[in-house]
């Protein structure tokens, strides 16, 4: 039987990546982000995750009173190879709101994923990575069984800490302990 030999891939790097959409090589409404230095397509949004996404961001702009900024479905640059695109990130304030240079893990308070046909990329692609990356904790919208997972305490391969959160229960980011929102008031 011949050899196989496998030629090494060629990851891209984020400044890479901007330079490519800057040269018009994705299309207009082409939905990619890049991690491990990897493109990744990512799936429509359908109306129901739109409002879900618009749901939470209201929440958490009613209730955090300016103490961070809700950023919608913007990339937070992970290293030189990761930039994915969480559905809703609560930064520390900046007094350039980002404008002169993307977050990065340090400025996340909260990453949340809105998930129904993501779900198994959300866990099993962005979320290793949001972890090696330090993000301190990372919440699920699992729209599928209408629960919210938590993930806390990033360590070596994941996350320490995971838990699950239905209706009736109320959330409290780690980094934001007098904030409370109820799982219906995110799932509607």
């Amino acid at each position: 039987m011949a050899a196989v030999y496998a030629l090494p891939k060629r990851r891209l790097t984020v400044d890479e990546y901007h330079r490519m959409g800057d040269a018009g090589i994705f299309l207009q409404d082409e939905r990619v982000e890049l991690l491990d230095g990897e493109l990744y397509e990512m799936c429509p949004i359908g109306d129901g995750h739109i409002g879900k996404v618009n749901r939470a961001n209201f929440l958490f702009g009613q209730r955090l009173g300016g103490r961070a900024v809700v950023s919608v479905q913007n990339p937070i640059r992970l290293s030189d190879y990761a930039e994915p695109e969480p559905d809703i990130a609560l930064l520390r304030p900046r007094a350039d709101f980002y404008e002169t240079g993307k977050a990065r893990p340090e400025d996340v308070l909260l990453l949340v994923e809105i998930a129904d046909t993501s779900l198994n990329y959300d866990r099993l692609t962005k979320l290793p990575r949001y972890a090696a990356a330090g993000i301190v904790e990372v919440w699920i919208v699992n729209l599928l069984d209408e629960q919210i997972e938590v993930y806390r305490d990033p360590a070596a391969g994941g996350y320490a800490t995971h838990t699950i959160h239905v209706r009736g229960d109320a959330l409290t980011p780690v980094a934001l302990p007098d904030i409370a929102i109820g799982v219906e008031e995110i799932l509607g």
